[in-house]
């Protein structure tokens, strides 16, 4: 499952970051790193950005690289 599917107040563990260069980078850099538990806090009305909460701070991020993380373990908060 990818973090794009992901409701808001279910939370999961990164298990693969996709993408290529700068983008993998960058969401690497941002902490999106697999075996990290990462939690949907909330989806804006249109669904994009998505806010994320991990490593003790909230993210947002556009649903277009959220596609790119894959999660498992999906359960509610």
């Amino acid at each position: 499952m990818t973090l794009d599917n992901v409701k808001p107040g279910f939370c999961g563990t990164i298990t693969a970051i996709g993408g290529e260069g700068a983008l993998r980078r960058r969401l690497l850099d941002m902490g999106l790193t697999p075996n990290t538990m990462v939690t949907v806090r909330k989806v804006a009305p249109m669904g994009d950005p998505i806010e994320l909460y991990l490593r003790s701070y909230v993210l947002t991020i556009r649903r277009e690289e959220a596609a790119k993380i894959e999660v498992h373990g999906v359960s509610k908060v």
